[in-house]
């Protein structure tokens, strides 16, 4: 892919490469952990502030390149960089470093979207359509964007970034970006025209156009997407915390997701394609799951005890399509648990982040998947809450899925749990999951997908 840049680009990036090099590898969104980062180079660079001796703002999509991957390879990144002389200490959290040359030698430079001031300008952009360079400021028809509203970053770990201005909006800045049809723009659009209110709308959003190599586009990169903000919403997995803590039930709020989920389903089955998922299919995704598991295996000798059960739920799924067993598939959230739910004050849910899981290649992700893989991942969900609090609530968590369960037939026509051998495969390929990440990065929550492997790698016989 070609490089689109200014001039001064490569000076810029030339003197930002030493701080960024420390900087970039501490941020939660980046996705190269534990590998150095051994230098940058430029895909775009769009001035949007220009620096006056007080407030400076540049956009910039970098490629970080880390060993052992190719020299053109590298995730590529988007940064908003504020120019100031000096940072005042409420944006101290927010520095990068003190540049000694290029063109802002002399400068202090930072991440913007700390910054009021740089982070409204995003908003007026998107507010007038702006046209900046390769960047496209983008707004649905019909949707407004009133001035003057004030921004502030939510400063919880997530694997973006957000900006809410005004308890009006809220803005996902997408830190690692591919190009290509982004579905946590598609989705929601889709969603919208097909007038399911259970996903906030997109009011605008921001893409960049580079030019290919021979002077033709490329595929645009989705950079950011607008929504309203649902104010004074509480994340399902806080409530469920909450509700854990005072051993109140939750299964009225279970049941209630479950409904949600299944209206998003079958709005999705109305609104994008969806396919058979036949034999031939069918092999390749055990296939994947049966690989996922054997490395998973290699990774945390703790599973080898259950690797046979484990490896049965996916020969059971695949003797079903050998006799000649069809489902359906379809788009789906495709990354689906308690954290990515909203409860309104008045008691409605909502879905959101359809990003799916950001570290598969994004044509996997725009894959139609049979609905089940998000049933998995919230029924997974639940029983994570049951054991973060002590002693675990193991008939919580039962009462929770069996409720959600429920309320996804009242809408769908259908239980998941009629199904329970393919339930059952991509519940264990998402335990299996787990039990790797947790090994890799919380040790300590390991404990609890394994307890779930347990349980699958025994099903009961009814």
């Amino acid at each position: 892919m070609a490089e689109t840049v200014s001039p001064s680009t490569p000076a810029l990036l030339a003197s930002l490469d030493p701080l960024l090099r420390e900087w970039l590898p501490r941020q939660r969104w980046f996705a190269g952990k534990g590998t150095p980062v051994i230098g940058f180079s430029a895909v775009a660079e769009t001035e949007l502030l220009p620096s006056d001796g007080r407030l400076g703002l540049h956009h910039l999509l970098v490629r970080a390149h880390q060993p052992p991957a190719p020299a053109e390879a590298g995730d590529c990144y988007q940064l908003l960089i504020g120019v100031r002389e000096a940072l005042p200490p409420r944006l101290a959290p927010a520095l990068i470093g003190h540049l000694t040359d290029g063109p802002l030698a002399g400068h202090t430079v930072y991440d913007a979207l700390y910054d009021p001031r740089p982070a409204e300008v995003l908003l007026e952009a998107l507010r007038t359509r702006a046209r900046i360079g390769d960047l496209r400021f983008e707004r649905e028809p019909g949707q407004e964007i009133r001035e003057g509203l004030v921004a502030r970053l939510l400063t919880a770990e997530q694997s973006n970034s957000s900006v809410i201005y005004g308890d009006t909006f809220i803005l996902k800045l997408l830190r690692r970006v591919v190009p290509g049809v982004n579905p946590d723009l598609e989705i929601p659009l889709a969603l919208a025209r097909e007038g399911c209110a259970r996903v906030p709308a997109p009011t605008a959003w921001l893409r960049a156009e580079l030019a290919g190599e021979h002077g033709a586009p490329d595929e645009p990169y989705v950079l950011a997407v607008l929504q309203p903000f649902v104010r004074g919403a509480t994340d399902g997995w806080e409530l469920a915390l909450r509700e854990l803590a005072k051993g109140e039930d939750f299964t009225a709020e279970a049941r209630a997701l479950g409904r949600a989920t299944a209206e998003v389903h079958t709005a999705l089955a109305r609104a994008l394609p969806t396919a058979t998922l036949g034999h031939s299919q069918l092999e390749s995704q055990v296939a994947g799951m049966t690989e996922r598991l054997a490395a998973a295996v290699q990774a945390v000798p703790a599973l080898r005890p259950y690797e046979d059960g484990l490896r049965s739920a996916y020969t059971a799924l695949a003797d079903l399509a050998a006799e000649g067993r069809t489902w359906t598939a379809q788009r789906i959230h495709g990354d689906l648990h308690l954290g990515q739910c909203l409860r309104s004050p008045s008691g409605e849910w909502s879905l959101i982040d359809f990003e799916g899981e950001p570290a598969r290649p994004l044509a996997e992700r725009r894959m139609p998947q049979p609905p089940v893989r998000d049933i998995a991942g919230m029924l997974r969900s639940f029983d994570y809450a049951a054991h973060s609090v002590t002693p675990a609530a193991p008939d919580w968590a039962r009462g929770c899925r069996a409720a959600y369960c429920a309320g996804y037939a009242e809408i769908a026509g259908a239980d998941p749990r009629t199904d329970p051998v393919l339930l059952r495969a991509y519940e264990t390929d998402k335990a299996v999951y787990e039990v790797v990440y947790e090994a890799r990065h919380r040790p300590d929550w390991l404990p609890v997908p394994l307890s779930a492997v347990h349980r699958l790698a025994t099903p009961d016989p009814t």
